[in-house]
């Protein structure tokens, strides 16, 4: 006998019930006798357990369950004198028991507790003139009580571990939608910083060549830049949360320019990494990096020049990003705390000094075998 419940269960189910059918046993003292009185006693006392049964299925508090197997225990010992089918009961104790208390050790210790008492009594009983229970019944009840009691521990402890397991499987796929949807915003933050501050730059510039009449040629090129920047920020936004994050490190540089050229800004860079240099993730942590970098530079700097170096030394791939201008905000924002997220998810570190101007050093770990 096995039974599927667990302690933290209130309802049944149809395998719970099945194992009521082990009930037959209890009832052949009653076909044998043929009696109506004995048949309508054995039947009020198999109601009785039935309705400690559901009851232990039902309830949650431990209490109420110990108490109903207590109640089964009693209820096959006061019906042993008359129906050797009783032991029937005492087998349910022992199937039931490791799924309500925890510990195997104290299940075991109830077993050896209901073992001796069963022999005690089946003892007793035997000595009864006329003798009210044989040999059989009583070896049978501390047979079962120990194979199905036994049995049952290794059940129980197997479902507790697939409990907790479940239980952590719905808390690492809580952890990861949530891990998920900071990615989003910290992606989302970056593509659409960047982006609209292209867009917003590109047509102030627009408006004031079209107010002032002068060089509608570039005008019209400005705007057709704002329609191509925002379609590719569009693209961006998909990608981003399809997981697909950066567009990779030369084209990042390639919009960067783009930007800064709008701002008014002169852009240099030395040093750049050759063709299998960097992993994917590296390079998707720098492109990210830089545009934030740069977005950072058109929203918040009067920057005449920013500068990108990169180097690979001492096996570590190193960007510096500087500018000449003066920015106001000196906290951590979302931005830069999220490239300070993705850095260090690699074993990098980031640096942010402002004494002269801005300088952002990132340094990534390289990779064992990346070319140098």
């Amino acid at each position: 006998m096995k039974t599927n419940s667990t302690p933290t269960r209130s309802r049944m189910d149809r395998g719970d019930l099945f194992w009521l059918a082990y009930l037959v046993f209890f009832f052949i003292d009653p076909l044998l006798r043929r009696s109506l009185v004995f048949w309508l006693e054995c039947l009020g006392f198999a109601a009785i357990f039935v309705a400690l049964y559901v009851t232990l299925f039902r309830s949650k508090p431990i209490e109420i369950r110990v108490a109903c197997v207590i109640g089964m225990y009693l209820l096959g010992a006061l019906t042993f004198p008359i129906n050797g089918g009783a032991v029937t009961f005492f087998i349910y104790v022992a199937a039931c028991l490791p799924f309500v208390i925890p510990s195997a050790r104290t299940v075991l210790m109830c077993f050896a507790v209901e073992a001796l008492l069963v022999a005690a009594q089946g003892w007793w009983l035997m000595h009864q003139n006329p003798p009210h229970a044989t040999l059989w019944s009583t070896a049978s009840a501390v047979f079962f009580i120990a194979v199905v009691g036994g049995s049952n521990i290794f059940f129980a402890q197997k479902q507790r571990a697939d409990c907790k397991l479940r239980m952590a499987q719905e808390e690492i796929e809580a952890l990861a939608a949530v891990a998920e949807r900071e990615r989003i915003a910290r992606d989302l933050h970056d593509v659409l910083g960047h982006t609209l501050s292209v867009i917003v730059l590109k047509a102030e510039l627009a408006g004031r060549l079209l107010a002032r009449g002068e060089d509608t040629l570039r005008a019209a090129q400005e705007i057709g830049d704002v329609e191509r920047t925002a379609r590719s920020a569009l693209a961006e936004v998909r990608e981003t949360i399809g997981g697909y994050r950066a567009r990779g490190l030369t084209a990042e540089m390639d919009a960067a320019r783009n930007a800064l050229t709008a701002a008014g800004v002169h852009f240099e860079v030395e040093g750049m990494p050759s063709a299998g240099t960097l992993r994917p993730a590296e390079e998707t942590v720098l492109a990210l990096a830089l545009r934030e970098a740069v977005t950072n530079v058109v929203r918040h700097a009067q920057a005449q020049t920013c500068r990108l170096h990169f180097t690979m030394q001492n096996g570590c791939h190193s960007l510096a990003i500087e500018d000449d201008g003066r920015h106001v905000a000196m906290h951590e924002g979302n931005g830069l705390r999220g490239m300070r997220e993705r850095v260090e998810s690699l074993g990098g570190t980031l640096q942010l000094e402002r004494e002269h101007g801005t300088r952002l050093l990132i340094e990534l770990p390289a990779a064992a075998g990346s070319s140098s």
